[in-house]
């Protein structure tokens, strides 16, 4: 297996973090999802493969949830977005997105990053308390 490499993109305030409301689903349990974009710039990196993470604690474990993956332009530049699905079984903190490489990123320019909780979807999901 090939090393991978981390960079944080940024940090998500507590404040949106709470916002989330934790849908009950049939197979996961309780989950808050976010909908989460990242424009990001990667000098010299184009056709590298790239993956966004949430990570998060969730009471003493730490988690982390996929968001997207895609190829960097001959620009430089990539858009990943998605949807954030955090399994909880205590409390989300420290929500943190995170881009993860095969490579070691040595310049990341952060254009911009969304993170903003998402509204229920799915018929079968119910509202549960925080």
């Amino acid at each position: 297996m090939s090393k991978q490499y981390e960079k944080l993109v940024g940090s998500v305030p507590a404040r949106i973090v709470q916002q989330a409301t934790l849908v009950l689903t049939s197979h996961d349990g309780k989950v808050a999802e976010y909908n989460v974009a990242a424009w990001l710039q990667l000098p010299g990196q184009a056709g590298r493969g790239m993956s966004l993470l949430a990570r998060y604690r969730d009471g003493n474990a730490l988690r982390e949830a996929p968001i997207d993956h895609g190829r960097i332009d001959t620009s430089g530049r990539i858009l990943l977005s998605g949807i954030a699905r955090l399994p909880i079984r205590q409390a989300a903190e420290d929500l943190q997105i995170v881009l993860r490489s095969e490579i070691a990123i040595e310049v990341m320019i952060v254009d911009e990053l969304f993170v903003q909780p998402a509204a229920p979807a799915e018929a079968d999901r119910q509202r549960v308390p925080a």
